[in-house]
């Protein structure tokens, strides 16, 4: 019986010691060195081992961008009024508050103008936006958030190259206001290489590079997909934007070219020889001179050289 309440007190004084040592590294430890996101530092901003505190509101947080420095007799006044009396402070004697920041520049306006339009149906996924303010944007910190401004209101119509526009910034009660101009940009083809009129452009004979929005619409937007295998009207030089007056159906048929003539009418088809009186590409009509008649037939050019008359009650090879 002796034995079993002397390992019973033992038993009881050993978890007594570990109550002990488990409050005492339980206990709030203070950090000298804090850094923040919000407006607002909490207990659990400071102190390591917050507990259930953690969330409790003592300071209100520096400018984003911009640091503090609470003495120990401050922060100690202000978390025992919060309800924390039991803490570790060893070895600190103050506490540096820094509040993370990102800086309002052009490439943060420029983006949230531009994702604006786009959400308008103004700027699409082909053009690109430049973006001229009228006066140096000041030197501002955003608080380090998912959206450090927002776009408070935007005032452009399409075709101006001007605008104004109003943003709230994270952690600043003042809005920020600008204006400038903005241009659109887009991809038009251009010449890589200087050619004569009459060349057939190949893939490699043209290159993209961007214009003025308002210069390209003047002008012209010559599409991709409609320039290879197109015959040049005009001679070019490199570097030259090709506008739609630039290029055409390649030539099938030159003027006062000799060419084949097929008649077909029925299950009848005959051929013979002539001469174009004008030029023409693909499935464009073409007057071709018969020769054995010297009357004139009105055909289509079907390919190099080739013109096929249908129907109808034109002579063709002598026949009446």
């Amino acid at each position: 019986m002796t034995m079993s309440i002397s390992l019973f007190k033992k038993a009881a004084t050993t978890l007594m010691l570990s109550l002990a040592v488990s409050s005492a590294q339980a206990a709030p430890q203070l950090r000298g060195d804090v850094i923040v996101n919000s407006a607002i530092v909490t207990i659990g901003d400071i102190f390591d081992n917050a507990g259930l505190m953690a969330e409790t509101p003592v300071f209100r947080a520096p400018a984003p961008g911009t640091a503090g420095v609470l003495d120990l007799d401050t922060i100690v006044q202000a978390v025992q009024g919060a309800g924390l009396n039991d803490f570790d402070a060893t070895g600190i004697d103050r506490v540096r508050i820094a509040r993370a920041g990102v800086p309002v520049d052009m490439p943060l306006i420029a983006d949230i103008i531009a994702d604006d339009l786009k959400a308008r149906g103004i700027l699409n996924a082909t053009m690109d936006m430049q973006l001229a303010l009228d006066r140096p944007l000041p030197e501002i910190m955003a608080g380090d958030l998912d959206n450090p401004a927002s776009l408070v209101i935007l005032r452009y119509l399409p075709g101006s190259s001007t605008f104004s526009a109003r943003f709230q910034i994270a952690g600043l009660d003042t809005p920020l206001d600008v204006s400038g101009q903005i241009q659109f940009m887009v991809e038009t083809p251009h010449l890589s290489r200087s050619l004569p009129a009459g060349t057939i452009l190949g893939a490699n004979d043209f290159e993209m590079r961007k214009v003025p929005l308002t210069y390209a619409e003047n002008t012209g937007i010559v599409a991709i997909e409609d320039l290879v295998g197109k015959q040049l009207q005009r001679q070019i030089r490199q570097g030259v934007m090709i506008r739609p007056n630039d290029i055409a159906a390649p030539e099938l048929i030159s003027r006062n070219e000799h060419v084949t003539i097929i008649y077909r009418q029925g299950a009848l088809t005959l051929t013979t020889r002539g001469q174009a009186l004008n030029a023409a590409s693909m499935s464009q009509p073409v007057n071709v001179l018969n020769p054995m008649t010297k009357k004139v037939l009105q055909g289509t050019a079907i390919e190099n050289g080739v013109v096929l008359v249908t129907g109808g009650n034109q002579q063709v090879a002598g026949l009446e």
